[in-house]
């Protein structure tokens, strides 16, 4: 029998962010991309010797360059990289050949940097779609970078990882378990086009564990299925999702299926927290909806019935003006496509019991009204099948920044 004493993992923050896990180092600068003057729009995280590593990427049919780029990099090292490059600003989707070539140039010019062979590394861009990256300066920004890499540097690559998002993401762990200790970090940027179906718009995480690609991708998947995968700002996809997750090995701590859990803990830890965060952050977000459905037959019933209410503009709405609107709620589980009996289901807000058995309560909705004043506000929907399943959703409420943000976006 196996030695389950490894299973049991304590699992504590710590801080340094993307950098935190031994074997890594990152530099960030501002290339020129961003016309903002200083603005970091540029970064790089390095192992310091080759990594196992693991993507997961953008679902939308029209996906950007470096999403191309980095699938074929990953597939033709069978799940190994150096490096990350990352760029702020610029999308470099729907930019044609012109758009590859660059995203080449930029993985050539990192691998040159930071010596190592150019498949062993990865890109990503996010930013306005559509337009193309000045090469020069994207460029020699690469190459400045390649010789500032260094160790607690994390937060500088959250912010270089931003465009409409109100405040930098970044968060670290210590996972210790019987068979010794290992740190996971990570960064992600996300505001608006969320709702990604794999990650969110850029989501970076490390480890020094020492995982096999396999298990790696594995746990990524795993992790990025309640976390990164479970939120949603305003339902679009973007073309530039693109999730990215190393494991250096320094720790010494070697992951097998004993102590996957472990990893797997840690893991979900980083990337809720992060995940949250985006959602938090979401553009002209005022509020953070946790949409929870319970008692479902199975988990995509559950997930599906909760992203239809997290989705929907009209809840979104009401929660952003404080409205306990039972109704919205109830309408939107029921043009998800779910069979469940609306006899047997009931609709909390904050606790606060709105709905039950295909009839209001609507003398607790000022109590319900007074819990969607916070900026937290929890909806759980219980559809009475009998089947016992439950999933959710994040999301924030709509208001009229979130037009006023992208009625300018480009303007």
């Amino acid at each position: 029998m196996a030695d389950t004493s490894i299973l049991r993992a304590t699992v504590t923050r710590i801080d340094g962010g993307i950098t935190a896990p031994l074997g890594f180092t990152s530099a960030a600068l501002h290339c020129g991309i961003k016309a903002k003057p200083g603005a970091l729009d540029l970064t790089i995280v390095a192992a310091e010797r080759r990594a196992s590593a693991a993507g997961l990427f953008t679902t939308n049919l029209a996906q950007a360059a470096p999403v191309l780029l980095s699938k074929r990099h990953l597939q033709q090292t069978t799940g190994l990289a150096r490096a990350i490059v990352v760029n702020s600003g610029c999308a470099n989707a729907c930019t044609g050949s012109q758009g590859l070539a660059d995203a080449e140039t930029m993985a050539r010019e990192a691998a040159a940097a930071i010596g190592c062979a150019v498949e062993d590394v990865l890109v990503a861009s996010t930013g306005v779609i559509g337009v193309n990256l000045p090469m020069g300066k994207v460029a020699s920004g690469i190459r400045s970078a390649g010789t500032q890499l260094a160790r607690g540097r994390g937060s500088d690559t959250a912010r270089a990882l931003m465009t409409t998002d109100p405040f930098p993401k970044e968060d670290a762990v210590r996972v210790e378990t019987a068979g010794g200790a290992f740190s996971i970090g990570g960064t992600a940027k996300g505001s608006g086009m969320i709702e990604p179906n794999m990650a969110t718009m850029i989501g970076l995480l490390t480890t020094d564990a020492q995982v096999p690609p396999a298990i790696l991708r594995r746990a990524l998947e795993e992790s990025a299925r309640d976390t990164f995968n479970a939120i949603t700002v305003d339902g679009e996809c973007s073309t530039n999702d693109t999730l990215f997750a190393m494991a250096s090995g320094a720790s010494g701590v070697a992951i097998d299926e004993d102590s996957y859990p472990a990893l797997l803990e840690g893991l979900l830890a980083v990337s809720r927290r992060l995940a949250v965060d985006i959602v938090r952050g979401g553009e002209g977000a005022t509020k953070v909806i946790r949409v929870t459905v319970q008692d479902a037959r199975s988990s995509d019933d559950a997930r599906r019935i909760a992203r239809t209410i997290a989705n929907s503009p009209l809840v979104k709405t009401a929660v952003h003006g404080a409205d306990p609107n039972w109704g919205r709620i109830v309408a939107a589980a029921g043009r998800s496509g779910v069979q469940f009996d609306i006899d047997r289901a009931t609709v909390h807000v904050g606790g606060v019991r709105l709905f039950e058995n295909g009839l209001p309560h609507d003398d607790a909705a000022p109590r319900a009204a007074e819990h969607m004043q916070g900026t937290d506000v929890d909806i759980h929907v219980h559809l009475g099948t009998g089947g016992g399943v439950e999933a959710t959703i994040w999301t924030c409420d709509l208001s009229a920044e979130y037009v006023r943000i992208n009625g300018e976006y480009r303007t």
